[in-house]
C-alpha cells in the first residue's frame, strides 16, 4: 500500500483501491484534511503543513505528490532539522568541486534532485536566517547556484514545507522571515491531532497490526471492545506515531492473543489530561470523556447502566456522548 493511500484512507487497512477511491476516514477532521489535500494536489501551488510531531505530516506530503500531474517525478524528503547549519546551502543547492575543504567531487543539491518532482522541507522553522533568504530567492527565481558555482540552474520544483511549530509566534519573534511564510503559505493544511479524532483509532489500530502481519510476520492480536476503549480515552501525546509504536509492542508480547484493558495497561501509560498547555475547555473534555468511556465499558456498552454509575440520566448521557463525539 501506497504512503499515499495510507493516508487519504485515514490510514486503514488496504482495500487495493486508488487513493482516489479509497475509504474515507471515520472522523470529520480526517475526512475534511483529505478532501482538501485532494483538492490541492493536482495543482503546482506550495502548501504549508502544520501539526503536532507524529500527526502524519510527511504522508501529507507523499499524498499531495502521489495524487499530483508530478507523481512520476522524485520526491526528496528534507530534514531541515538534521542539517548542520554550515552544510544547509551545501545540501540544498549542491557544490562544485573544490568550493570548500572536503568538497572533491561535484554535488548536486536536494533542489536538483527535485527537479521534476516535489521537495517536501520538513520542519521548515529549524532553517537559520541566511538558509531561509537562499530558499526565499530560490522561490521567487526559479532558480539556484551551487555552492561555489557562478551559473544559475533553472529547476521545476514543486515546495511542500512542513512545521510543528506555531509560525505567527517565530516570526514575532524574529526567528522566521514574513516573506519566506507567505511564499510556503499559499495553501495550510492542518493534521489534527489524534485526540481530536479518536473515532479513527480502531481503524488505525487495525491497519497497523495488519501490517505488521504483511511485513514481518506477526500475528495480530485482537483487541476487545475494553482495549479499544482504553485506547480512546489515552491522550495521545505522540499521535499516530505513537499508535504504531503501541501497535507493534503489543503484536510483539502478544501474538494472536487477546488484548483485553490489563494487557493494554501494561504497554500504555495511564490517562493522563491535556498538555498543561492546552485549553480549559479541552482538558475538561478530556475528562469527562474518560470517565464516560470508563463508564460504558464497565457497563459493557448500556447507555442506561453507565448512566446510572456517572450518577446522571440516560438522555444528558447521550447529549454528552454526542458533543464528545463517542460512539455507542
Amino acid at each position: 500500500m501506497s504512503r499515499a493511500f495510507a493516508f487519504t484512507a485515514g490510514l486503514a487497512k488496504a482495500t487495493g483501491h486508488s487513493p482516489r477511491r479509497a475509504r474515507a476516514a471515520s472522523s470529520a477532521a480526517m475526512r475534511r484534511t483529505r478532501e482538501l489535500i485532494e483538492r490541492v494536489a493536482p495543482t503546482d501551488a506550495r502548501v504549508l503543513l502544520v501539526g503536532e510531531s507524529g500527526t502524519g505530516k510527511e504522508l501529507a506530503a507523499a499524498a499531495l505528490h502521489a495524487l499530483s500531474r508530478r507523481a512520476a517525478g522524485p520526491f526528496v524528503r528534507v530534514n531541515s532539522a538534521a542539517i548542520p547549519r554550515e552544510l544547509v546551502e551545501s545540501e540544498m543547492f549542491g557544490h562544485e568541486k573544490g568550493a570548500f575543504s572536503g568538497a572533491t567531487e561535484r554535488r548536486r543539491g536536494r533542489f536538483e534532485l527535485a527537479h521534476g518532482g516535489t521537495l517536501f522541507l520538513d520542519e521548515v522553522a529549524d532553517l537559520g536566517p541566511e538558509a531561509q533568504a537562499k530558499l526565499l530567492r530560490a522561490i521567487e527565481s526559479g532558480c539556484i547556484e551551487r555552492v561555489g558555482g557562478t551559473t544559475p540552474i533553472a529547476v521545476d520544483v514543486r515546495i511542500i514545507a512542513a512545521t510543528n511549530r506555531d509560525l505567527e509566534t517565530e516570526m514575532a519573534a524574529g526567528r522566521f522571515r514574513h516573506d519566506l511564510f507567505f511564499r510556503l503559505n499559499v495553501v495550510p493544511i492542518h493534521l489534527p491531532p489524534l485526540r481530536e479524532r479518536r473515532e479513527d483509532i480502531p481503524e488505525l489500530a487495525a491497519h497497523f497490526l495488519a501490517r505488521l502481519h504483511a511485513r514481518h510476520g506477526l500475528r495480530p492480536p485482537v483487541l476487545t471492545p475494553a482495549a479499544l476503549d482504553r485506547l480512546q480515552a489515552y491522550h495521545w501525546p505522540g499521535n499516530v506515531r505513537e499508535l504504531a509504536n503501541i501497535c507493534e509492542r503489543l503484536a510483539i508480547l502478544y501474538p494472536g492473543q487477546e488484548i483485553g484493558a490489563r494487557e493494554l495497561a501494561a504497554v500504555l501509560p495511564a490517562p493522563a489530561p491535556a498538555a498543561d498547555d492546552g485549553a480549559l475547555r479541552d482538558r475538561l473534555d478530556a475528562y469527562e470523556r474518560r470517565l464516560i468511556l470508563a463508564a460504558l465499558a464497565e457497563a459493557g456498552g448500556n447507555v442506561a447502566e453507565a448512566a446510572r454509575r456517572l450518577r446522571t440520566d440516560r438522555p444528558n448521557l447521550y447529549r454528552r456522548m454526542r458533543r464528545l463525539g463517542i460512539e455507542r
